[in-house]
């Protein structure tokens, strides 16, 4: 097996703060490896220096000669004044350059440097090159190529720098949280190119699907040090149970051997000769791992909510729009008490709209919301809060509330509080500036509940919040006492924490699915099997039909029986393309353009529909 990477006692740390400490491993080819931590044990900082962004206290990082590697942070941020195109092509590398200047000849219709461009193109054998990248932006959902950065939303962007990666094929992946800020249909569409692909694969996700469909390995940094499990994030968990439970065993045993010891060390006058020396450093070695902790805490969301009455909030005919652009069409909708309810959709269809129409931030253009008297918000919004970066953690805790109260058994001071979320003596003093991307949500989530909100609004919670957070918010959310409202493109949280689902379908259209996410996506495709088998049948019994028995009360033209003759035979061109394609898919074997198939895939069967269609009308005539 080809060794791809390699770590070699790898240490770091911030001031006093130790991440991870001589940690070694290796990375093959084929390998697709998660990476799990808690909020603020190293993750990001761990792919920074594989990336070489930044640089280790201590050990090496060794990469196989002329290896190409991608590398996707967590947020990618590009200069506002580039386009689309331009961020894509920014290399120095003569496939790159050859691209850019065809594609500037092309805005600027200059024939002499069109001329050029061109023998540039073949020198470098760069037209597959060019058809490749806007292949993958298009599946990507960028249409286009010119729109300048400052113009994309976060999730664009995301995708952006995902084509950037994926155009010039790597051989090995850094992925920091690939799935934020895609929607659903995004993320699963990565998840089948990463599955398909042969690539190598080292990523941080919260997203647990995503682990469980995609890595066949995931490595955990815990306690400083480096664990390493042979399997997906299911088989992760079962052992990671095992290991800290042997851990516990052996410290207790440690710790019952260390009395006997401790009272032989109290017995033997320490500077007698005949004392075996072996013993002596055998007792502080076992004095040392006795001594050790193995503390597996987790957030603590055991408050509860205020009352709640029957009356939660009922939308009366509640319209908006932005120029052209549809976001609700006379919504008329009375929710719940304790509903709770998911919301997903393509990113721009007004899902966070409909959020802040809700809450007022946003006048709808017609219509209204009947708001109960008892309703209490509590908004976690996908911007996050702007803290003030030289405040304390406590300080920003204590702005909200000294002492939180909720009812006489459970009342927190500020400290108390925080220190449900792990936040400790010693982290409450950080300054926030200090505080890691997935610390700084775990204190947004804190004081957002320490409103004693009885309707809970997330828009996107699991981004950056690590898995261990999100197992125990899910838990939480099960049992709260009040309404939630979650917008979220993390499957395996929907399927958790809702009971049924809006989908936003664009052009204001909402369908309410009485079920979680992976419930409407299994009632989606059957649907869509059942209507391309329905449509298939009819075109097959029209053909089958009689001459005889058909209409004869419209006649085709002459232009119109050629047009049928060339749609029959491009549909038997097009049904046989189709067939040999998902062959290769579920073959299992390595695709060498699974992109370019995936992309001709969706193009044969928007092909075949509208064919179809046509043929149907023209059928009808004959």
């Amino acid at each position: 097996m080809t060794s791809y990477l390699q770590v070699e006692n790898l240490t770091k740390s911030f001031g006093a703060d130790v991440l991870f400490s001589g940690i070694t491993f290796g990375i093959n080819e084929g390998e697709k490896i998660g990476l799990i931590a808690k909020n603020g044990m190293g993750k990001t900082t761990l792919l920074t220096i594989l990336a070489g962004d930044d640089t280790p206290d201590s050990g090496t990082v060794i990469y196989r000669n002329d290896l190409r590697v991608g590398y996707l942070p967590q947020s990618p941020v590009f200069p506002n004044s580039q386009t689309v195109i331009d961020t894509c092509l920014a290399g120095h590398d003569k496939l790159s350059m050859a691209v850019r200047a065809y594609e500037q000849a092309l805005a600027i219709s200059d024939s002499e440097a069109m001329t050029a461009a061109i023998q540039e193109m073949d020198n470098a054998s760069a037209w597959d090159y060019e058809d490749r990248f806007k292949q993958i932006l298009t599946m990507l959902k960028i249409d286009d190529f010119n729109q300048p950065i400052a113009q994309l939303s976060g999730g664009q962007v995301k995708r952006v720098a995902l084509a950037k990666i994926l155009i010039n094929e790597p051989q090995f992946l850094i992925l920091d949280e690939p799935t934020n800020h895609l929607d659903i249909d995004m993320i699963e569409w990565l998840e089948a190119y990463l599955k398909r692909g042969t690539m190598s694969l080292l990523m941080v996700t919260h997203d647990r699907y995503f682990l469980d469909n995609i890595c066949n390995k995931i490595i955990e940094i815990d306690q400083q040090s480096l664990f390493s499990y042979e399997g997906n994030y299911q088989y992760y968990l079962e052992k990671r149970a095992e290991r800290i439970n042997a851990q516990n065993v052996a410290i207790e045993r440690a710790r019952n051997l260390l009395r006997t010891e401790l009272d032989w060390m109290r017995r033997q006058p320490q500077a007698r000769a005949h004392k075996a020396q072996y013993r002596i450093d055998a007792f502080y070695d076992l004095r040392e791992r006795a001594s050790q902790r193995i503390v597996n805490r987790d957030v603590e969301l055991n408050v509860g909510a205020s009352y709640i009455g029957n009356k939660i909030f009922t939308a009366h005919g509640v319209s908006k729009r932005f120029g052209n652009k549809v976001i609700l069409d006379g919504l008329e909708y009375t929710f719940a008490r304790y509903e709770k309810l998911g919301i997903v959709g393509e990113n721009g269809v007004g899902k966070t709209t409909f959020i802040k129409l809700l809450l007022g931030v946003v006048k709808p253009d017609e219509g209204y919301f009947e708001i109960g008297e008892t309703v209490r918000f509590g908004y976690y919004s996908q911007d996050g809060i702007s803290f003030r970066e030289d405040k304390r953690v406590i300080d920003a805790a204590r702005d909200i509330a000294e002492v939180v109260y909720f009812d006489e058994k459970n009342n927190y001071t500020a400290s108390q509080f925080l220190n449900l979320f792990l936040f400790n003596a010693r982290d409450q003093q950080k300054l926030i500036a200090k505080l890691s991307g997935g610390e700084r949500r775990r204190l947004y989530l804190a004081t957002v509940l320490m409103r004693k909100p009885n309707f809970l609004i997330l828009d996107e919670p699991t981004n950056d919040l690590d898995i261990q957070t999100l197992a125990v918010l899910e838990d939480y959310l099960a049992h709260f006492k009040g309404c939630v409202i979650i917008v979220s493109h993390d499957r395996y949280f929907m399927d958790r924490t809702v009971d049924h689902t809006w989908v936003f379908m664009g052009d204001g259209v909402i369908k309410d699915f009485p079920g979680n996410y992976s419930e409407y996506r299994a009632w989606k495709e059957a649907h869509q099997r059942q209507q391309t088998q329905l449509q298939s049948a009819k075109v097959r019994q029209a053909a089958a039909q009689p001459r005889s028995t058909r209409d004869n009360s419209a006649r085709l033209t002459y232009k119109e029986k050629k047009e049928l003759e060339q749609i029959t035979a491009e549909l038997r061109l097009l049904e046989a393309e189709k067939a040999d394609l998902e062959t290769a898919f579920s073959s299992g074997e390595a695709i060498d353009d699974a992109a370019a198939m995936a992309t001709r895939y969706e193009q044969v069967k928007d092909r075949l529909d509208e064919l179809e269609l046509r043929w149907l009308e023209l059928s009808e005539k004959t």
